[in-house]
């Protein structure tokens, strides 16, 4: 005898609205709100770089934002991302940019969650894995190109799944979504590698099995799963600089400079608060992997694993893909590990507390399972739309860059003198662009792949008061300093009898070159025969301040 749903329960919050609401909860319950959201300088310039796109209607090649590397050739690879930003920026300003961002997250672990529980017929286990995988990727939630790669592997690990069930007409749409994919983010590697993921493990388990069957099945699915990526690497050459933008990204990440330097792909310290989640979920993906090849012979989880483990270990910004990755079949793992804990020789108290959280949990998800209109989603969704629009919002719900870590008190001081040739870090770089630009030009700023690991150093060098810095800066012509009052670089500079401070607010100090100084530098600028001689390129780096280190590290808890 079938029964009609209440068509109250149509109404009422499920486990997808609570997956959806677990970024927002976690952001302004344990992180510092919509400023996390603005933690990296970089929103800035991908902002100003898709209204140049809109003002201009064409992508640029050739760089307009900086002073030292002007009209060198620049790959705006995100530059799809950037035109959205920047529609959304002058529809809204920063409230808007930073509201759109936080959705994407909450979609992203919402949808992440249907896949889980495609996977685990338990929904607390479902919940449960989200949730870690959430908690474990909160270490890079910033207003940036990468959540599209976050959010894209979720719906990439969709198709897959449904893939594997014998849907292989899914497939098909995958070289579209890839050409989309490119023009959005960098990150369109990560689901070629996902893809050949998916045709080693197959492999494996053509290598690992005896019935010929099988071979043939499981050579099938990998020689399958090889054409496809094949395929979206191909449709990925659909961008404006084709197959340049390849180039450009394989000379970046084969220079060992910037994966060395650059703080966000280095290794997460294991004292920072995810490295807890991070290790949750290793633990667990082992496990998982572990039991597929035992239990199944399948081998996709374990190649998976293994390699999304080591680029989490190697870079805390994989942390984040390699959670997503691994969350369904940790899932089904678990779920199939409690199951056979019901036959199992273990204490009966212990079957007997299996069976009912098994019970238990049937019993909700067969409700859970109706389908809902996702008002609470919403609801919640325009609410904190609406609290971070307010112009009299404060604290967490105020999108702003905060005042604290970026020079904004100096503000008024720099745009009054349009014609001078600041020196900052990358960082406050990228401010300067946001708030600037085109009043002035900067001398380096977060596009570590456009500026290159030798004028990177060279930067580095003036961060860290080597001996030659101020000839560094007077090759450029620069005639006013904006640092941290903390850095080393600043206290070299007040002993300096070149240099005068102008500004003090203990969050900035600017430095003026005193006339002498400034005749100096002209003289060291026309010594260099066409330029011919200056450094050709620069990153977003790790600058050391004396014995002490300073990053810029990902947000986390």
């Amino acid at each position: 005898m079938e029964y009609k749903t209440n068509p109250i329960v149509r109404f009422l919050p499920s486990l997808t609205d609570l997956a959806f609401l677990m970024p927002i909860v976690f952001l302004f319950a344990r992180m510092e709100g919509a400023k996390t959201m603005l933690g990296d300088g970089d929103t800035g310039w991908h902002i100003r770089t898709g209204q140049w796109i809109l003002a201009n209607g064409r992508v640029p090649d050739k760089d307009v934002f900086s002073y030292t590397k002007a009209g060198q050739p620049w790959f705006a690879w995100e530059w799809l991302w950037d035109v959205c930003a920047a529609w959304l920026y002058q529809h809204g300003g920063l409230a808007t940019v930073v509201t759109v961002n936080i959705v994407v997250i909450c979609l992203t672990f919402a949808l992440l969650f249907r896949l889980v529980r495609r996977h685990c017929d338990n929904p607390f286990v479902a919940i449960a894995v989200t949730f870690l995988a959430c908690t474990a990727s909160s270490i890079h939630w910033l207003a940036r190109p990468h959540l599209v790669t976050m959010l894209f592997t979720v719906i990439l690990l969709m198709v897959l799944d449904r893939a594997r069930e014998g849907r292989t007409r899914w497939l098909w749409a995958l070289p579209l979504f890839f050409v989309l994919w490119t023009n959005l983010h960098g990150g369109f590697l990560v689901g070629l590698i996902v893809l050949a993921g998916y045709a080693a493990g197959e492999l494996c388990r053509a290598l690992f099995t005896a019935n010929s069957e099988d071979r043939r099945a499981a050579l099938q699915s990998a020689m399958r799963y090889a054409v496809t990526a094949f395929a979206c690497a191909l449709a990925s050459i659909v961008n404006p600089y084709t197959y340049h933008l390849h180039a450009h990204i394989y000379q970046f990440f084969s220079e060992p400079y910037h994966v060395q330097n650059i703080a966000e792909f280095q290794s997460i310290s294991f004292h920072h608060p995810v490295a807890l989640y991070l290790e949750a979920m290793l633990l667990f993906g082992a496990f998982a992997a572990a039991w597929f090849v035992v239990k199944r012979r399948d081998f996709v989880p374990l190649v998976l694993m293994a390699g999304w483990a080591h680029m989490a270990l190697f870079s805390a910004r994989n942390i984040s893909l390699f959670a997503i990755v691994v969350a369904p079949f940790v899932a089904q793992a678990l779920y199939e590990m409690l199951c056979g804990l019901e036959q199992a020789q273990v204490a009966s108290w212990l079957r007997r507390a299996v069976r009912g959280f098994r019970a238990t949990a049937a019993e909700f998800g067969a409700t859970d399972r109706h389908w809902r209109l996702h008002l609470a989603s919403l609801a919640t969704a325009v609410v904190v739309a609406l609290l971070i629009a307010n112009p009299n919002a404060t604290g967490k719900l105020k999108p702003e860059y905060d005042p604290e870590r970026y020079p904004a008190k100096a503000l008024s001081l720099l745009r009054a003198d349009p014609g001078s040739r600041i020196f900052t870090d990358d960082e406050w770089g990228d401010y300067l662009l946001y708030q600037l630009y085109p009043g002035h030009k900067v001398f380096v700023d977060g596009r570590s792949d456009f500026y290159g690991q030798d004028f990177e150093q060279k930067y580095l060098d003036v961060m860290n008061v080597k001996y030659d810095w101020e000839q560094s800066l007077g090759r450029y012509n620069v005639d006013t300093i904006v640092l941290s009052t903390k850095t080393a670089l600043a206290s070299a500079i007040k002993q300096s009898g070149h240099w005068r401070t102008v500004y003090d607010d203990t969050v900035a100090i600017v430095f003026r070159a005193v006339p002498e100084r400034a005749a100096e530098s002209q003289q060291v600028s026309a010594g260099i025969s066409g330029g011919k001689e200056r450094d050709p390129e620069i990153t977003k780096a790790v600058h050391r301040d004396r014995k002490m280190v300073a990053v810029k590290q990902p947000k986390g808890v």
